[in-house]
């Protein structure tokens, strides 16, 4: 079966199940779809290693620069029924994102995307794409290759911001090893706050995190210790020379 681009056509009239707050509720492709801008991925199941690991996360890491180019929502699509979407959902980090489940696969089979994957015990299921849809039509269609496998190439969520502006920047994002009472942690977050980096907190002494993990990632036993899109900064002192430095340049 060969995959063929559905750009400049409208994409297919279904109704959706999605479970919300506990209950069953309906949506269907005109309310999705219907005078909006809306960036869909599709891939083949919840769960999996590729779904969870790097395809999902990357599309809400970057939602907001989705939003700032005037996508309305962005959806991820999967041949899976709504409780699993449900479940997955709360597993992952998609505040940012519709999850909707295509149980039937009636939507992926209108796009010409639905694939048998009987050979991995999946039975039938959509193929990864992705694509910007403006009023209902599809505008662009990023289709990963037919080969063996799951390939994952073309449908993330950078080529499909690129596509949308190819100025566009991306977030930083910072990890941050703390205490808790720690005032120059505080210092650390204040200046994380002020530059609108977002961090996550590692609470040294929980969740079998150590001082000892500390010194063997960066040689310092003190905290904070932050990182900042992979660059081991420091502690408070030397966040605010990082901060002091891109204010200069």
């Amino acid at each position: 079966m060969q995959l063929e681009s559905h750009e400049g056509q409208q994409v297919p009239n279904v109704s959706f199940k999605i479970r919300r707050d506990g209950r069953l509720v309906e949506r269907t492709s005109e309310d999705i779809f219907s005078g909006r801008n809306v960036v869909v991925f599709a891939l083949p199941g919840a769960f999996t290693p590729t779904c969870s690991s790097t395809h999902l996360p990357r599309y809400n890491e970057l939602a907001d620069r989705f939003y700032a180019v005037g996508v309305d929502e962005i959806v991820c699509l999967s041949v899976n029924d709504a409780f699993v979407m449900e479940s997955w959902g709360e597993h992952q980090e998609a505040e940012n994102l519709s999850l909707i489940a295509d149980g039937n696969g009636d939507f992926a089979a209108g796009m010409g995307m639905l694939v048998d994957k009987s050979d991995i015990g999946f039975g039938k299921r959509s193929w990864r794409y992705s694509m910007l849809v403006r009023n209902g039509v599809v505008e662009k269609q990023f289709i990963e290759p037919q080969k063996p496998g799951d390939p994952f190439e073309v449908s993330d969520a950078d080529t499909m911001l690129d596509y949308l502006d190819p100025d566009a920047g991306r977030p930083s994002f910072a990890t941050l090893f703390s205490k808790p009472g720690c005032p120059y942690c505080a210092r650390a977050k204040q200046m994380l706050d002020e530059a609108r980096i977002s961090y996550e907190v590692i609470e040294v002494g929980t969740r079998g995190v150590t001082s000892r993990t500390l010194r063997a990632m960066t040689g310092q036993a003190t905290v904070p210790q932050v990182w900042i899109d992979g660059e081991h900064v420091g502690g408070s002192d030397e966040v605010a020379r990082y901060f002091g430095s891109l204010t200069s340049a």
